[in-house]
């Protein structure tokens, strides 16, 4: 079941490279008690989501913190390549990247894709939702191969 509006965030805990190696990382830490935006793309290095959704949030980055939201980006990928593709957008500490390796994330939400007809196997779709205090407050899903309401200036429209 997809997650909704008004739902409670899912609580799982992944992995991700830190300056520190290695490290765990629970969705309770990263949007519990704060506001938060999380969008999904389908894979970290491809075409749209490399050039358009994660610049966008790049770009308007100083708009969400000015509004008091983190930005987290999310795709089903191991931690080096979530690690690699922030590094080659120049990403810094603007935006958290996190791996969703194995899709613990992705199935929870109700979120999951098959991409086997591109040979991606599972992965997220793309979306976007406004998380405040632990609880989903909006949820825009793309339909297949379209950006247009999970982008950031549609989520800043949002909020």
């Amino acid at each position: 079941m997809t997650i909704q509006a008004g739902d409670k965030f899912p609580s799982v805990t992944l992995k991700h490279l830190t300056s520190n190696g290695m490290q765990e990382v629970s969705t309770d830490e990263l949007f519990g008690g704060k506001k938060a935006v999380l969008f999904a793309v389908p894979g970290a290095f491809t075409p749209t989501c490399s050039a358009k959704h994660l610049p966008g949030f790049v770009d308007r980055i100083d708009e969400f913190k000015a509004k008091g939201y983190d930005v987290v980006c999310m795709a089903v990928n191991d931690p080096f390549v979530m690690e690699a593709w922030g590094k080659s957008t120049n990403v810094g500490d603007k935006i958290t990247m996190l791996p969703d390796g194995n899709g613990e994330l992705t199935r929870a939400l109700g979120l999951e894709m098959d991409g086997s007809g591109y040979s991606l196997g599972q992965r997220s779709k793309r979306f976007a939702m406004v998380i405040e205090d632990g609880v989903v407050k909006t949820l825009n899903v793309e339909a297949p191969g379209a950006f247009e309401v999970s982008s950031a200036d549609a989520v800043l429209k949002a909020i």
